[in-house]
Formats: structure tokens, C-alpha cells, sequence
């Protein structure tokens, strides 16, 4: 059975009096492999939404996304405020699979507008968080001998560059795949030299990596650590 035949399916199973559902992800792409899963976005009218569940559907894992439109709207205002939201894509790059009365073509009109928008403004102090963070991953790399916690520096250096880049250039943010994704459409060949500059590192030449991470940087101000002050939050 097809991606498109067995999210149908799924859907007709498991909330036969749907109001709408879409096919998201990599299924839908020229990215899809031989692990892709079945993204499906499902509304309804009321409870049991919303809720998530993955289980396997016959040969596909499926990851089922189930909401009203009130909490669709809910979760995604949330998830756009930590410019990340994987909901918000599922519609508007999704597949309607279909629209009963209508709440499927409001919901993917709504989720292309937002992403058009794109994601809020990152602050100053965010951008300094970040940079603060970095710095000190810099200075745990420089001083570490063990392999073990060089593995876990090198890769949460690159990953937090990747997130700065895409957070001064007013991007999406994105988790795994998703991050290298969106990383190579905001600054293309960035995430291979970081993906080389790993692999140095763990091989113990630290500066490719280095110089990698202090250009990025330098786009945002430089390393920050001495002076670096926030205030604590009262219980």
C-alpha cells in the first residue's frame, strides 16, 4: 500500500467522522527513505483530541497528531514562539488528505501565512545566552582530554552553531534532520564543514572546528563569557 492509500486508511480506522487530516514529513518529499514514517495531522470536533500516538500501520510506522481546531491553533501559537514548530509544517507543506467541511483548507492557509512570516524576532539577550553557551563549550573542548566527553562537546558545539546561525538570519529552527535542513538552505555548506570539523576534533585536531564556530561568531559579536550576568527567576 501507498504512503497516501495507507494514511487514508489510518485515518478511517482510527477517527472515521474526522473533520480533515493531512500527510506531513519526508513521506510527502523527494527526501523520503526507507525509515520514513507516516506524518498524519488529524482534526476532529472534540475530545478524544488532542492527543499524539505512534504504532505501526501493516509495514509503516505511523505518528498520529490528533487536535480540534482550537488546539491546533493552541499548539501551534506555542510552538512558534520557540521558532520551531513541526505542526505548523505538517499542514502547510502537508498533503490534505481530505476536508469534510472546510477547517482543512483554513487550517493549511493559516499554516502557510505563518510560515511565509517566518518565526518571531530573536532578542539581543537571547543572542548573548547563546553566544555565552558556545563560549564555554569552546573552552571545554580546549581543555578536554577524554574521548568520551569530546564526542558530546564536538556534536552540542554544532548544534548549538547551527541553531545561532538560523537565529540571526531569522530562521525556522529545526531538531535533527531538520536542523541540517534548514541550516543548508540558510547558510548552504555550513553544516558540512561543521559535519568535518567534528570529525577532526574527535580525531584530536581541534582548530578546524574551532574556526568554524568562531566565524559564526563573529557574525554575532564574538565569544562571551567574562561579564556574562542574568539575573535569577524568584520560585
Amino acid at each position: 500500500m501507498d504512503a497516501i492509500d495507507a494514511a487514508r486508511t489510518v485515518v478511517e480506522e482510527h477517527h472515521p467522522a474526522a473533520r480533515a487530516a493531512f500527510l506531513g514529513g519526508s513521506v510527502v518529499t523527494g527526501r523520503r527513505t526507507a525509515m520514513s514514517d507516516l506524518d498524519i495531522v488529524v482534526l476532529l470536533h472534540e475530545a478524544p483530541a488532542p492527543y499524539r500516538a505512534s504504532f505501526r500501520h501493516g509495514d509503516w510506522p505511523v505518528e498520529l497528531f490528533v487536535h480540534t481546531e482550537a488546539t491546533w491553533h493552541a499548539y501551534v501559537e506555542r510552538e512558534v514562539r520557540k521558532r520551531r514548530s513541526p505542526l505548523l509544517w505538517m499542514c502547510a507543506d502537508g498533503l490534505l488528505l481530505f476536508d469534510t467541511d472546510g477547517v482543512g483548507a483554513r487550517i493549511t492557509a493559516e499554516a502557510r501565512k505563518l510560515t511565509v512570516a517566518g518565526p518571531p524576532t530573536v532578542s539581543a539577550e537571547e543572542i548573548d545566552d547563546r553566544r555565552y553557551a558556545i563560549t564555554d563549550l569552546l573552552d571545554d573542548l580546549s581543555g578536554s582530554t577524554d574521548q568520551g566527553e569530546r564526542l558530546f562537546i564536538a556534536t552540542e558545539l554544532a548544534r548549538r552553531t547551527g541553531e545561532l546561525v538560523l537565529a540571526m538570519g531569522g530562521s525556522w529552527n529545526g531538531g535533527g534532520k531538520w536542523l541540517a535542513r534548514r541550516l543548508e538552505t540558510a547558510a548552504p555548506g555550513l553544516g558540512m564543514r561543521l559535519h568535518h570539523a567534528v570529525r577532526e576534533a574527535l580525531e584530536g585536531q581541534d582548530e578546524p572546528l574551532i574556526g568554524v564556530v568562531d566565524e559564526v561568531l563573529g557574525q554575532a559579536g564574538g565569544r562571551l563569557w567574562d561579564g556574562y550576568q542574568r539575573g535569577g527567576r524568584t520560585p
